[in-house]
């Protein structure tokens, strides 16, 4: 079994077609799917898609994008969409400096009060980090000394400083198929040296489609590429790193059992 930690499956092109779209990545081996939320008020969609499908499962929470948009939203609403019993994480949350589509201080305020969810739920924070790596660093040291939560850096591109910081701290990291890009070669060698407990994959589709399907759609059967690429990178057959990322993702993801 393969799993994939990390999708979109409430994006509008896979509406038309989810059924298929599930059918591919159970046929490729993916045993589980996580498909992300974005917008807590929102959470309703991915919540239905989790009931429909008993291999699929959800998050939810406020993507940094959205901050300034969800920012009256309150710790009890947060609480209220993840009681639910196929939500299986917190999020994503995080920092965004890339685009800076909200204000940094919303993003900052957001990623706190997702990380306090976290703590009261016990379910692991999903977290979006992008051209934020030292205050997302930051944060999370800071939160972690206010109460232990877990968490995983989604779609890792980050340097190797983030990397350690987080593991440090008992969190994931899980990468998408930026890994096997030409480009990837920095991600091969993070995902080579990490601990082997706290590797995850994922497709975070319908964005980022591994070789050879770059610049098409993307979709979780697809994540079987990014495991070989990250198994060819640690010197282990598929099935090794299958076992292992499965492992990994049910310690982290409890209630996906």
């Amino acid at each position: 079994m393969i799993v994939d930690s990390h999708c979109h499956l409430d994006f509008p092109d896979f509406a038309a077609e989810l059924d298929d779209v599930v059918a591919r990545a159970r046929a490729a081996g993916v045993g589980r799917m996580v498909t992300i939320g974005t917008r807590v008020r929102r959470s309703a969609q991915v919540q239905a898609i989790a009931e429909r499908f008993e291999d699929v499962f959800c998050s939810v929470g406020t993507h940094p994008h959205n901050a300034a948009e969800e920012a009256d939203v309150s710790l009890d609403e947060l609480l209220r969409a993840a009681d639910h019993p196929k939500v299986v994480a917190i999020g994503e949350a995080g920092l965004d400096y890339h685009y800076d589509t909200a204000p940094r201080d919303a993003q900052a305020a957001s990623f706190r009060l997702h990380i306090e969810a976290a703590r009261r739920t016990g379910l692991p924070l999903v977290i979006h980090a992008r051209s934020a790596d030292e205050d997302v660093a930051t944060i999370l040291e800071e939160e972690s000394g206010k109460g232990a939560f877990g968490f995983v850096l989604h779609c890792f591109t980050a340097g190797p400083d983030l990397a350690h910081r987080a593991v440090a701290l008992g969190g994931y990291v899980s990468f998408s198929g930026i890994l096997t890009f030409k480009t990837g070669m920095p991600l091969r060698e993070i995902a080579a040296e990490l601990p082997a407990d706290r590797l995850l994959v994922e497709t975070d589709a319908p964005y980022l489609a591994p070789n050879p399907w770059r610049g098409k759609r993307n979709e979780p059967s697809y994540v079987v590429e990014t495991a070989r690429i990250l198994a060819e990178a640690r010197g282990l057959s598929v099935d090794e790193i299958a076992t292992l990322t499965t492992q990994n993702f049910f310690r982290l993801f409890a209630r996906a059992h």
